[in-house]
């Protein structure tokens, strides 16, 4: 179907993120998987090409676009090759709003000239051991000091993507204590320097897929963060989060989308060159009707994306429609996925071949930014039920 959610800029930058992927992405990705991790230099590289700088403000050296078309195209490249760019995701989708939105001019003029430039690299630590969609449960805790300078931030962190190689972690703690009558209430953004005394990471977790995004555990022990790290307003953390979920969730359903896009592409190359019986996998019917379902159920997630990104750019995206959109692309892009990987036959089993990576990166998108579980019940609500 015909899109109209990209202009000329947007094909030109297609162009660029294309070619840029093939070079300096694709020969190099199996090494970050085994590394798990991309090399620092990497963010350094996509800091000159751009794309952190895309939707800062220009005053602070940025383009100052304020929808999601651009990432949307980064999303569908990405997904097109069946690679990442590491945690350049969270520092331009999760982090960056968070800045924008309720950092101080002068928090902005000290921290985005490093953001641009991937010289300062974030992360944004909301999970716990025993804390994950229930934010309200988080028990990390700071103390405001006795004359007022600084606090001491106290408690772990785990699942934090980008973590390890972070310079600059917000992270969501407990500033007053615990209310059982508004257990919403007493959260905040502490922005934490990395070499900061007492901040460690821990574990580098294992994960099945996304194996060139870092994955952590973090700790803070008596870790002064000054006052003047501190964003928005104290206690006013839980309705930021609450706020930025949405584009969080956009983004998911948009990488989500692109997976499945691209592993129909991958399926198609595979079943017109591999032959069984003496003739092509794709001139079997079952091929061509498997890939007919996967096609219509990604167009209908394209649809969806489009006008879930037209949306957003025109300030009318609902948390009940971001929800929407995360469900249905994610849950489509599972199943769309499993077809096409078994449409390679034992190969889709081999991680030499990207559709395994597709499958393994892609599982989780029904988890993080809330489980699929979660978002019905987003929905549900809005129903009114």
């Amino acid at each position: 179907m015909r899109r109209s959610l990209f202009t000329e800029e947007h094909k030109a930058f297609r162009a660029t993120i294309r070619a840029f992927i093939a070079q300096e992405v694709v020969p190099y990705y199996p090494d970050w998987e085994r590394a798990g991790q991309v090399p620092r230099d990497f963010y350094r590289k996509l800091g000159a090409l751009g794309v952190f700088a895309i939707q800062v403000p220009e005053e602070y050296g940025g383009a100052g676009v304020t929808d999601f078309t651009y990432q949307t195209v980064i999303r569908e490249e990405c997904g097109r090759a069946g690679v990442g760019f590491g945690a350049e995701n969270v520092h331009t989708c999760l982090v960056l709003p968070y800045l924008l939105d309720f950092g101080d001019e002068e928090q902005k003029r000290r921290w985005l000239p490093g953001f641009l430039t991937g010289e300062t690299m974030t992360a944004i630590a909301m999970t716990e051991p025993g804390t994950g969609s229930d934010l309200a449960g988080i028990t990390t805790r700071a103390r405001l000091s006795e004359d007022g300078t600084h606090y001491l931030l106290n408690g772990a962190k785990t699942f934090i993507t980008g973590g390890a190689g972070a310079d600059l972690v917000l992270v969501v703690c407990r500033t007053a204590d615990h209310d059982p009558a508004d257990r919403r209430a007493g959260l905040s953004i502490l922005c934490v320097d990395t070499r900061s005394e007492g901040f460690a990471v821990g574990r580098r977790l294992d994960k099945i897929g996304l194996r060139a995004q870092d994955t952590a555990e973090l700790s803070f022990t008596d870790v002064r963060v000054p006052v003047a790290n501190l964003l928005g307003e104290e206690g006013a953390a839980f309705s930021y989060l609450t706020r930025n979920l949405v584009v969080e969730r956009l983004g998911a359903a948009v990488g989500a989308y692109a997976g499945a896009a691209g592993a129909i592409g991958f399926a198609r190359e595979y079943v017109r060159e591999r032959q069984v019986f003496g003739r092509p996998v794709a001139a079997f019917q079952n091929t061509k009707f498997v890939l007919a379902e996967c096609d219509t159920e990604v167009t209908a997630a394209q649809a969806l994306v489009d006008r879930a990104v037209a949306a957003h750019a025109a300030g009318e995206l609902t948390p009940a429609d971001a929800a929407r959109a995360k469900l249905f692309c994610t849950e489509t892009a599972g199943r769309v996925i499993d077809k096409c990987l078994q449409l390679h036959g034992g190969y889709g089993y081999m991680l030499e071949y990207p559709i395994a990576r597709l499958y393994a990166d892609t599982r989780v998108s029904r988890i993080y930014a809330g489980t699929s579980e979660v978002m019905k019940t987003i929905i549900a609500k809005d129903l009114g039920l």
